[in-house]
């Protein structure tokens, strides 16, 4: 009974932003649940990280990944938030 069928993607069309904000206002409005925003929040000039490479000991990324799991952020939330508590 198992019936193989390709979907004939060369007739699809993409949804555009419009359709896809009805469907999630129509998922919300039936289930109740406001989906959570997608992305990262968008931060001040003197809060922009700058991205650099680091080699640290590995007994702090397992006590920074440990202590990430406890309070639910990422690893290098915490080892941020140590050095920031450091300097200031």
């Amino acid at each position: 009974m198992s019936q193989e069928s390709e979907f004939p993607f060369d007739r699809a069309r993409r949804v555009t932003p419009e359709e896809n904000q009805k469907f999630r206002d129509a998922i919300a409005h039936q289930f109740g649940v406001t989906p959570k925003k997608r992305g990262r929040p968008a931060k001040d000039e003197e809060e922009k990280y700058e991205p650099i490479s680091i080699r640290l000991h590995p007994k702090i990324i397992a006590w920074a990944k440990e202590e990430a799991e406890k309070r639910g952020v990422g690893y290098q939330t915490v080892i941020n938030e140590a050095l920031l508590e450091k300097i200031g």
